[in-house]
This record gives C-alpha cells, structure tokens and sequence, in this order.
C-alpha cells in the first residue's frame, strides 16, 4: 500500500489544487506529494436485482454471480496492462466493495473507502423507472432535468468525484490508481472532464457495467486515455443505475 494512503478519505481538508492540505506538523505523511502515473475509473459488475428496481444506495444490492465475474474480468483487465497499481479506492456501497475485491487479490493492496465516489441520491430508489415515469405524482421531480431536479445535483457529483480523483491521483506514489464508483458519477466526470454539458440522456451513457475509463493529467488538468468494455455482459441486467 502507498505511504500514507490509509483509512476512510471523505471529509480530508483538500488544497486548492484538490491534493491534501499539508498540515503544520513535520514529518507528517501529508507533507509529501508523488503523483500517480494513470487513474483507472471502474464501474462495478452486474447487481442481483430480479425486481428490475433503481437501486441507488439503498442497502443489500450485491453483485450477481454474473457481477463477480464481470468485476474479476476487469481486475484481469487492468493487470494485463502491465501497468503497476499502487492504490485501489472504492465507493461504500457493497456492490462496488465487491468489486474492488478482484483488485486486492490481484494486486495485493487493501481498498481505500472514499464516500465520495458513491453513487447519488435519487428519489427514485426502489421503485421500477418504467412504472415511476409514467405515474402524473412523479412528474415534478422531472421539471429540471439540467440540475437534475430529482436527484444530487450534477455539480456536486463533479466537484466530489474531482475531489477524490484528485487525492487518489496525489496521494498514489507512482503507479496507477484505481476507483471503483458507479455508473453517473464516472460519466459526469467524463462529461465534465471533456468539456461537455452536464445535462445528459441516462440511456446514452458511455459506461457499461465493469467498464474501465482511464486518465492521465497534462500540467493541472484531466486527460481521458482510454476506455474498454473488457467484462463480458451478454444477457447482464443493468437497469438499477440512477
């Protein structure tokens, strides 16, 4: 595990480049700043969720069968670039724990817990999208789909997925990094990263299940490098995202 890169992240005080501030104290582990060579953002595999329903953060959605071999394909994926990780992170939630678990056997590094990479509130939650969409009730969580209206603005996804990739990115002492999030929070940052609006179609997005989009920085901003698909997800159900 990287010097320093120990224990829960949320709630660090970030610099104004989004590194850790260093405290006053010497010797202390934030004092030092190594940057990482490339940033792995992964989505989580395919989840058990037979009642079709967006499942948010709602508590109990595990990965299927089928996720955990989605999860360990993308592990395989990422060593098979022959690239050093030096860093796993993953969101909280159970299905994103579980799939960072590949990475700990496969690489030997104990995943870091960051709430900030967790997926965002949406009043949603344990309802079937289908049914919810057509209901009149619901229509006024629709009125401003540029916020979005009926969730966690799009703002504050960016801003905490930036955080955390910053810190990741930081505090990795050469190698790559790996975060393990969900689906909107990687492809906001995507979004974000690109130069591109915010405001988006949920069944356009450009992030599949298991899916790895990778970063590298030039100079103080965010360049995408690459993106792939390397879990196999023929017949995956993958109707749960917010």
């Amino acid at each position: 595990m990287p010097r320093g890169f120990g224990g829960c992240l949320a709630g660090k005080g970030l610099g104004e480049r989004g590194a850790l501030s260093a405290p006053s104290e010497a010797g202390s582990p934030y004092n030092w700043r190594v940057p990482a060579d490339r940033l792995h953002l992964v989505r989580h595999g395919e989840v058990h969720n037979p009642r079709r329903v967006l499942y948010g953060r709602l508590p109990g959605y595990r990965l299927s069968a089928s996720g955990r071999r989605m999860a360990r394909e993308a592990a395989e994926y990422i060593r098979g670039l022959s690239r050093p990780i030096a860093a796993v992170v993953s969101s909280p939630l159970e299905r994103a724990r579980e799939s960072a678990e590949p990475f700990a056997e496969l690489f030997g590094i104990e995943p870091v817990i960051d709430e900030r990479v967790i997926e965002p509130t949406n009043v949603f939650e344990g309802r079937r999208m289908k049914r919810a969409l057509v209901n009149p009730l619901n229509w006024r969580h629709l009125r401003r789909p540029a916020l979005p209206s009926w969730g966690e603005p799009y703002a504050e996804v960016i801003a905490r997925m930036e955080a955390a990739m910053r810190d990741a990115w930081t505090r990795t002492e050469a190698g790559d990094a790996v975060i393990v999030s969900h689906q909107l929070p990687i492809w906001v940052a995507h979004l974000h990263i690109a130069g591109l609006p915010a405001r988006h179609d949920p069944r356009r997005r450009r992030c599949a299940l298991s899916s790895v989009t990778s970063f590298e920085r030039d100079g103080d901003r965010w360049v995408e490098v690459g993106y792939a698909e390397p879990a196999t997800a023929a017949g995956s159900i993958d109707v749960g995202a917010v």
